[in-house]
C-alpha cells in the first residue's frame, strides 16, 4: 500500500533527497494551464463565466451567487449546538494565537531629530476561499477569517462552492460559520473561478476586486493564485495536503498509521510519507494500514493517495539523515514521533507537531495554530496563513532640519558617486547659503 524507499548507506545532496519522493507534479502542471484559462475567462466574461463553471464543475444552475443575508441567518439558526460550540472554541483559540502575530510599532531614534518608525498596516479588502468539494470545511472559515479580523482588515468577502445537495447554496455549515464570525459578504462560487472573481471583481454581482486572496484548496485553486499573483497579493499555494512523519523505534505504529490516513482522506493527490530508521516500525505501520484504510469512510480515496508516487515509507540510517530528508522535502505538516524530537533542527515545514499527543488533526481544528499552510516544498521560503498575511510593513521617516544637516555631506557624496546629482541638490536646496 505504501512503497518503500531505502536510503540507508547512501549520502545524498538536498536535491537528490528531494527527488526521492516526487510530488504529484504532472497533476499540478495540468492544473496551471486550466486554472489560468478559467481565471482569464472570469476576468473577461464575469458572472456569465462563473455560471458556466458552476454548471460544469458543481452541477448547479440558476443559483444566487451573491448569498442573501437570509441564507446566513437561516444557517446559523439551524446549526447543531455541538458544532456551534466547537466552532466557538476554535475561534477563541485561533484569535488568541493570531493576536500574537501582530507586531507593535517600533520607533528607532538614529540621532537627535532623526526617527524611523516601523508600522504594520492592514490591507483594506480581502477575499477568503473555503473549499467545498470532497469535504466541508467550516474550520477553514475560522482559519481564514480570524487572522484577517485580528490584523484589522475592514472588508472581508468569502467564497465557497455552490452545493447541488442544497439547491445551489453554499453548504449551510460554512454559512453558519461565516455568520458566527460576522462575515456578511459571501459568494457561492468555487475553484479557480472564485479566485479569478476576487482578483478582477464582478460588477454584476457587486463584487469589488480585493487586495489579497487567501485560503486552501485543490491544485486548481493553488494554480489560480499563481495566475492572479501580481494583480493581488496571495498567501502560499496551499494545494493538495501533505504529511511527513519522522518516527523512531519507540513510536506507536497504530498512531502513525492513523495520522497518515487522516491526511490521505483529503484527496487522491495527498502525500503521506513516513521516515524512520526502524524497519520494525516501518513493518508495523505497513501492517496496520490495510485494516484502518478499509474501515474509514473514504477508503478508496485514501488507498489512491497511498498508492500514488507522492507517498512512501523512507528508511534512513539515523535521525540526522531523517532530519536532512525532512528539511529537503519541506512538508506542509511535519509530525515528530521521536524520543528526542529536537524540533529546532527541523527548519523547513509549514507546521511542526511534536509528540504522540499532537496530531495534525489537532492543528486542523483546535490547536490555535492556523491550518492553511504551504505545500509543494514552499515551506522552504513561505509561511502559513497568519495575521501577517494581511499586514504590510511600512516605514515612516521623520528628520528635522539639524538631523538632515548632519547627513547632508554623505548624501551629496553618494548622489555624486551614483551620477544622480539632483538627489544631492534636493538636500542642498534646504540649506541655502
Amino acid at each position: 500500500m505504501l512503497r518503500t524507499i531505502d536510503l540507508r548507506g547512501r549520502v545524498l545532496s538536498p536535491a537528490e533527497l528531494l527527488a526521492v519522493v516526487p510530488r504529484a507534479d504532472s497533476a499540478r502542471d495540468e492544473a496551471l494551464v486550466i486554472a489560468a484559462r478559467i481565471v482569464d475567462d472570469v476576468a473577461v466574461r464575469g458572472e456569465e463565466a462563473l455560471r458556466e463553471q458552476a454548471a460544469q464543475f458543481d452541477h448547479v444552475t440558476d443559483h444566487a451567487i451573491a448569498v442573501p443575508a437570509a441564507h446566513l441567518d437561516e444557517a446559523l439558526d439551524s446549526l447543531d449546538p455541538g458544532v456551534r460550540a466547537a466552532l466557538e472554541e476554535a475561534i477563541t483559540r485561533v484569535r488568541a494565537a493570531s493576536a500574537a502575530q501582530v507586531p507593535a510599532p517600533v520607533v528607532t531614534e538614529l540621532g537627535p531629530g532623526a526617527r524611523v518608525t516601523q508600522r504594520w498596516q492592514p490591507v483594506r479588502r480581502v477575499g477568503l476561499y473555503v473549499p467545498g468539494g470532497k469535504a466541508v470545511y467550516p474550520s477553514s472559515v475560522v482559519m481564514n477569517t480570524v487572522p484577517a479580523q485580528v490584523a484589522g482588515v475592514r472588508e472581508i468577502a468569502l467564497a465557497s462552492p455552490p452545493q447541488r445537495e442544497f439547491g445551489g447554496r453554499v453548504h449551510p455549515v460554512i454559512l453558519a460559520a461565516a455568520r458566527l464570525l460576522g462575515v456578511t459578504e459571501v459568494y457561492a462560487m468555487g475553484g479557480a473561478g472564485a479566485i479569478g472573481a476576487f482578483a478582477s471583481g464582478v460588477a454584476s454581482l457587486g463584487l469589488d476586486p480585493v487586495d489579497v486572496v487567501t485560503g486552501p484548496g485543490n491544485n486548481f485553486v493553488a494554480s489560480a493564485k499563481r495566475a492572479v499573483a501580481g494583480r493581488v497579493g496571495t498567501d502560499s499555494e496551499a494545494g493538495a495536503t501533505e504529511i511527513l512523519v519522522v518516527a523512531d523505534s519507540g513510536a506507536d505504529p497504530v498512531l502513525v498509521a492513523a495520522d497518515l490516513v487522516s491526511q490521505a482522506e483529503h484527496d487522491e493527490q495527498a502525500s503521506a510519507v513516513l521516515v524512520t530508521d526502524s524497519t520494525a516500525l516501518a513493518d508495523a505501520v505497513r501492517a496496520a494500514l490495510p485494516e484502518r484504510v478499509a474501515a474509514t469512510r473514504h477508503s478508496e480515496r485514501v488507498a489512491a493517495a497511498f498508492e500514488g508516487p507522492q507517498s512512501a515509507v523512507v528508511l534512513v540510517d539515523d535521525l540526522a539523515q531523517a532530519t536532512a530528508f525532512s528539511n529537503a522535502y519541506a512538508p506542509e505538516h511535519l509530525e515528530l514521533h521521536l524520543a528526542d524530537p529536537r524540533p529546532q533542527d527541523f527548519v523547513n515545514a509549514g507546521a511542526v507537531f511534536v509528540g504522540p499527543y499532537t496530531p495534525v488533526s489537532l492543528g486542523d481544528y483546535l490547536a490555535g495554530s492556523n491550518h492553511v499552510l504551504p505545500t509543494g516544498g514552499q515551506s522552504r521560503y513561505g509561511a502559513g496563513l497568519s495575521a501577517a498575511t494581511f499586514l504590510r510593513p511600512q516605514q515612516v521617516i521623520e528628520y528635522d532640519r539639524e538631523a538632515l544637516r548632519s547627513v547632508h555631506d554623505a548624501i551629496v557624496t553618494l548622489a555624486e558617486a551614483e551620477a544622480l546629482p539632483a538627489h544631492g541638490e534636493a538636500v542642498t536646496a534646504r540649506f541655502p547659503a
